[in-house]
């Protein structure tokens, strides 16, 4: 098959990845690419087995005279549309195959119809009103995009919009290995409020565990009020790493903590913890109670209750975490399903 993958237009697709899209990305366009694929990426930039076509650089600036349009946006946010249209525009002219919408942007949504090519999307949030509106849009086209979800919690939060199929996000296991544990804790993700980082570091303090984060800091308001304050000689932030620089932090850790305060729709970290052997204590948000039980984890229902369950999450098997991540959460798992659901529309 000839895929297109429209991804960020904001991040590249390569390391050290900007978030978790980024990786389930390069991950997805690299394998199939290795199963002999033709595979295309549009994104800000990258690098693997797949092609690479850039999108528009996002520097778009209007015009003094432009600007004096009242209803003008900012330009971070109008550069980021013409990206956006810029990709669509060359993709209606470029002969694939399928185009996979890889990217939570409204405007690929809502143009979907207007391509030739058989159009499948991921919706990895949960509603937005600039989505919703959009796929209402493109349900009045005669060729409308089919839809995947990420998880079925993220599906039933899209009702009533059609889904055709859920697909969990995988890791690779090659790169995510098993390790020996250790002592402390792990904190791994954005650090952004709604990922809520300083959650983790009050609960490991009042279990008595350290904790080490990593990650990129998004948002340096909320990281500088938030978590730098709570850093100390038993919370240490480890920086923006590498994935094998992550995974070996991981796989040396007692457990991942995991804490959402927003209904998240995977949770990508969870499965990346498993892969390592590392069990995971979580904040039952959204789809976490999907991916963690009693076998590789354990969830609490609120911060207050998360210390307790960090030292319950620590006693459970490193085998069967990886057992776990093994059967349901690899990259093949994930890559199977997406290729057999491209091939079954194409045939159709």
């Amino acid at each position: 098959m000839d895929v297109a993958i429209l991804a960020a237009a904001r991040f590249p697709i390569s390391e050290p990845f900007a978030g978790g899209m980024e990786m389930h990305t390069h991950l997805l366009a690299d394998n199939l690419a290795r199963r002999g694929h033709d595979v295309t990426v549009y994104a800000a930039g990258g690098s693997g087995r797949f092609h690479v076509r850039p999108m528009l650089p996002m520097d778009f600036e209007a015009s003094v005279t432009a600007r004096r349009d009242v209803s003008a946006g900012a330009n971070d946010g109008m550069a980021e549309h013409h990206s956006y249209l810029e990709a669509m525009v060359a993709l209606a002219s470029s002969g694939h195959d399928v185009v996979h919408l890889n990217a939570v942007h409204h405007l690929p949504f809502a143009c979907a119809g207007l391509l030739d090519a058989v159009v499948t999307a991921t919706l990895h949030c949960p509603p937005t009103p600039w989505l919703e509106s959009a796929l209402q849009i493109a349900a009045r086209t005669a060729r409308p995009p089919h839809l995947a979800s990420v998880s079925r919690t993220n599906a039933a939060a899209w009702r009533p919009t059609a889904i055709d199929r859920v697909i969990g996000n995988g890791v690779d296991l090659t790169t995510w290995l098993p390790g020996p544990g250790g002592d402390a804790a792990v904190w791994m993700g954005r650090l952004v409020p709604e990922k809520a980082p300083h959650l983790a570091i009050d609960a490991c303090r009042a279990a008595g565990r350290e904790l080490r984060l990593l990650g990129p800091v998004h948002d340096i308001g909320y990281f500088r009020a938030e978590v730098q304050p709570r850093l100390g000689a038993d919370a240490t932030y480890l920086g923006h790493a590498n994935v094998g620089e992550v995974a070996a932090v991981v796989a040396e850790s007692a457990v991942a903590v995991v804490t959402p305060v927003w209904d998240e729709p995977f949770g990508l970290v969870v499965i990346e913890a498993m892969a390592s052997g590392t069990p995971v204590a979580a904040l039952a948000r959204g789809a976490l109670a999907e991916l963690v039980d009693d076998e590789v984890g354990a969830l609490a229902d609120d911060p207050a209750s998360l210390a307790s369950v960090i030292e319950v999450a620590a006693t459970r098997d490193r085998s069967a975490c990886r057992r776990r991540a093994e059967r349901a959460f690899s990259a093949d798992v994930m890559v199977d399903a997406y290729e057999t659901w491209f091939a079954e529309l194409l045939a159709s």
